[in-house]
Formats: C-alpha cells, structure tokens, sequence
C-alpha cells in the first residue's frame, strides 16, 4: 500500500508532494532490510519513477528524499535488475559529483545529495552485478580517487570521504581488474595513506615517526569511521604485496607501516571502536613486506635514553631480567628501542584469545603478524620472548594451567581448529629461536608434539632458520627443579612412591614368582592372559 500510493505521487505529483511522501516512506522503512515479495512490482515501478524524478531540476532537499528511499529500495537484489542500467548510474554518478574533475565541492548544501548518492551506489554495486560491470565500463575507481583527492584535507566533509572509500573497497574487493588499477595506475596507495594522515592528524618529527599525544582526545566518530574504511581498500590494494621490487615501493610501504604504528597508539571514540579500528590496522600490517616493518620500532631520543638509563639506576640490582623492559612517561621501552606498538599489539592478541571463540579470523592474523616480526626482526623477537616466556621460576604447574599469555597460548597449541594450533605453535616456536630444547622447556613434549611431528623434529634439534646465540636465562629455581621435570608435562611432579617399600617379605617373593612364571611363558610362546 505505501509504495503504490507512493508511486501515484512519484508519477503525477509535484516536487512539494513529492518530497513529503518519499520521506513519509523512508521514516516508516528506516529499518527495513526484508520485503515482501508480492510488492516486488510495485518497487521495482517505484525505483524507475524515482529516477525519472532526479533526472528533473527539483530542489536539493526533493533530491535526498528521492535518494533516501532509492537506498532502501536498492537493499532489495530482485528490484535492481530491471533498475541497474547505465543511464541510471550516470545519474547517480552526476549527483555524487563523480563527473566533474574541477568542481571544488564549496556548496555545502549540496552534500547531503552527494552522500546519499555515494549510499545507493554502495547498495546498488554490492547487490546487482550488472552494477558491477557498469562500474568497469564507467571507470568508476578512477572518479572515486578524484573526488577523494577533492576532499582529501577537508574535516569537514568526512561523510563524503567515508562512503567515497566504503565503495572503493567494495569495487576492490569484487574486481582483482580493480586492485591492480588502484595500484598502479591511480596511485591508491599513496592517496588512501595520505587520506589516513589526514584523518589522524599524524605530524612527523622524522621520516617514518610521528608524534604521539598520549593525553590527546580520542578520534571522533566520523575520523574513525573514514580510517576503518581506509584501511579497509588499503587491504584490498596490497593484499598481493608480499614482495618489493623497487626502492619506492619500499618506501610507501615503510610510510604506510608508521601511520599504521600511529594507528595502533591512539583510540577510537569507544572501545568497541579502537578494537574495530587496531583489528584493521592489524589486517593491513599483515600485507606489508617484512622488511618493511622494522618501522614499528623506533630508537629512543636523546631525552628519553636519559630517563630510561635512570630508570634503570632505579631497579634493584637483583631484578636483572626485568631490568631490559621499562615503563616511562607511558612508553614501553625494551633495549633502546620503543616497543609501544609491538605492546599494543602483544594486548590485542591477548584480548582475542580471551574472547574464546573465532579464533581463526580474529587471532590467526595477528598471531602471523607477530611470527614474522620475530623471525625477521631480533629486537622485537626478544621483547616479545621477554613479555611471552620470562624465565622460567615456578614449574610446579602445567605450562597449559594459568592465566598468563604463556598459559593461553599452551592451550591453544592443542586446539581443535588446525590453522589455530599451528600457528600457535610457531609463534611459540620462533621466540624460542626454533630450539627444540628450549620450546620443551615451556610447553612440555605432549603440547609441543604435534609442531615437531610436522617439523621432523621429535628427536630434537632445531628449524631451519638462523638466530643470534642469546646468554642462558635459566633460573636457579628452575635449575634446581630441572631434574625432577616430566618431560612429557612440562612440569614438577611428586615423586611416586615405590609400591615395593610397602610390601612384606612373602609379598615381594609372591610377586618374585609370579614374574618368573610369566617370563618362563613367553620365552616358550604361550599367550599370558
């Protein structure tokens, strides 16, 4: 009933009634995501009349009313078919002000038109595929880049920008053609990293650092949506960027690691959204070259390798294994080097494991993430063994029991999930710098079994990989233990008591006996029951 008497108005009303029905329909279908089907017809008439009306000069509020509904209608496959037409997305693509190279987007009236067109071709392109080839054949990545340049360092149209990148990676994520045009052709690495900067306000004090403002206000919600979607294309422009060919690839792809650095030391306006936020950061560090990533540490200034050497000076002097990683003026500093972001990271992990379910798509990637830091970079292999594996002190507990990072990842190493359990189990392996001896040593043979039996390394030894000889930090408390530790367990366990202690003299000759009967059995071949 409401999209006929819609349609009525849409076919023979003026711009005024026009206005004031559409937005009835909008407000009464806000919400609606699942429509009936014997009103398909109805929509699907409604969709062309709707049309037809933004092809007319009607006012810019007729025109977001006309768009409004159009965005709901658009969540509907089926009513797309007859709708998806390339007139009908040149005007979308007029109205989202994707046609004009020059125009500087100065008429501020005119934005809440360009938003919702941006809306309904995210709708349209993400559930009509003819939509997606018109999006081909229009070179549609190539006028979003454009407009994204237009709005590049303007705060104040972050709405445009946000739904601008939100069908970029949708064009991305469903045309290969697409991430390679974006690459290459448009420079969208560059520009999706600049529009990164802008929305995190990054001021550099060297090539690839910038200022952290600890006491700073959060992103706002809008900044924090526009980086999501950022990081979002900027995945889907690299995901095939394992390996650098050129020394300008290197260093875009080093830019890109210190503003995700940044990224991941700031918050979002809630903590559902810094989550949301360091869980793409994370997503995107995973397709940065290895070598690319030494960026996520950095020296210390001459100021704060003064205030760590006296904090140093401050530690008792028995505490020499905490005295490599200290806490200043909220700076994790290991070894002259800021670990803030490999910290953050360290948490995040963390977090994800004590959510206790999905592991594969929350975990999995920032467990890889830091695998690889570890065996390509030593200093952040060291901190993280240092924050993981401390010296070992009281082995009277299972390496899986406990509430420690050790503990959890422990378990995980005997997950039912596959993909879980191994790369647990390499991470572990790696800070153990692929020492079969020292793996066992924190995670007991029986959890270890299944990485060494893939490994070829039951028998021990090490992987394949070479790392630096590192002094022993076994403790005197775990020396003194050593011998006393079940191998298989991993852990200190009481002495069994011998049950022959208990036994009286005719007992232990009984049992004498019966041994001797049974082994004079075998030898002659008879089957003991």
């Amino acid at each position: 009933m409401d999209e006929e008497r819609a349609l009525y108005i849409v076919r023979a009303g003026e711009a005024g009634a026009i206005e004031r029905v559409l937005r009835d329909y909008s407000d009464k279908h806000r919400a609606t995501f699942k429509f009936e089907s014997t009103d398909e017809d109805k929509r699907k008439k409604l969709c062309e009349g709707i049309f037809k009306v933004l092809i007319k000069d009607i006012p810019t509020t007729c025109q977001v009313s006309c768009l409004e509904v159009l965005r709901i209608l658009s969540r509907d496959k089926k009513v797309l078919v007859p709708v998806t037409t390339k007139e009908n997305m040149q005007i979308l693509l007029r109205l989202a002000k994707l046609n004009e190279l020059d125009d500087s987007l100065e008429k501020v009236s005119e934005f809440p038109v360009i938003v919702e067109s941006l809306k309904c071709l995210c709708n349209i392109v993400f559930n009509s595929q003819m939509a997606q080839q018109l999006s081909l054949e229009l070179n549609l990545a190539a006028k979003l880049c454009n407009l994204l340049r237009k709005c590049k360092d303007r705060k104040f149209i972050n709405d445009i920008k946000c739904f601008d990148l939100r069908l970029l990676f949708l064009l991305s994520l469903l045309h290969t053609d697409i991430r390679s045009q974006l690459r290459y052709e448009l420079q969208g690495l560059p520009l999706l990293t600049q529009i990164l900067e802008s929305a995190f306000s990054i001021k550099w004090t060297d090539e690839y650092e910038s200022a952290i403002d600890h006491n700073g206000p959060p992103l706002s919600p809008q900044e924090t949506d526009c980086a999501i979607e950022a990081l979002k294309a900027l995945f889907n422009v690299t995901v095939d960027s394992w390996k650098v060919h050129k020394e300008s690839d290197s260093h875009q792809f080093r830019v890109m690691a210190a503003v995700l650095r940044h990224c991941l030391l700031i918050v979002g306006p809630t903590e559902d959204k810094t989550e949301e936020l360091h869980s793409n950061a994370v997503n995107l560090l995973s397709n940065v070259p290895v070598s690319c990533l030494d960026v996520l540490i950095c020296p210390l200034t001459h100021e704060e390798t003064a205030q760590e050497a006296t904090t140093l000076d401050e530690l008792p002097s028995n505490k020499t294994a905490e005295k490599e990683t200290v806490l200043k003026n909220n700076t994790m500093v290991y070894n002259g080097m800021n670990m803030e972001a490999i910290h953050v990271l360290l948490n995040f992990m963390e977090k994800r494991i004590d959510k206790g379910s999905s592991y594969r798509e929350g975990l999995t990637p920032v467990l890889s993430l830091l695998t690889e830091c570890s065996r390509a970079h030593r200093n952040i292999r060291k901190f993280l063994k240092d924050q993981v594996l401390p010296p070992l002190r009281d082995v009277t507990n299972r390496p899986e029991v406990g509430s420690t990072v050790r503990n959890k990842l422990v378990r995980l190493m005997t997950h039912v999930d596959l993909g879980v359990k191994q790369i647990a189990a390499e991470f572990l392996f790696v800070l153990c710098k692929e020492r079969v001896d020292s793996l066992l040593k924190y995670t007991g043979y029986g959890n270890a079994a299944g990485l060494l039996a893939a490994r070829g390394l039951l028998a021990g030894g090490r992987g394949d990989n070479w790392y630096s000889e590192d002094e022993d930090t076994d403790t005197e408390e775990y020396k003194n233990a050593k011998p006393n530790i079940n191998l298989i367990t991993g852990h200190l366990e009481e002495p069994m008591p011998n049950p022959i202690d208990e036994m009286t003299e005719e007992q232990k000759e009984y049992e004498a006996m019966k041994l001797v009967n049974m082994l004079d059995k075998l030898s002659r071949g008879i089957h003991i029951l």
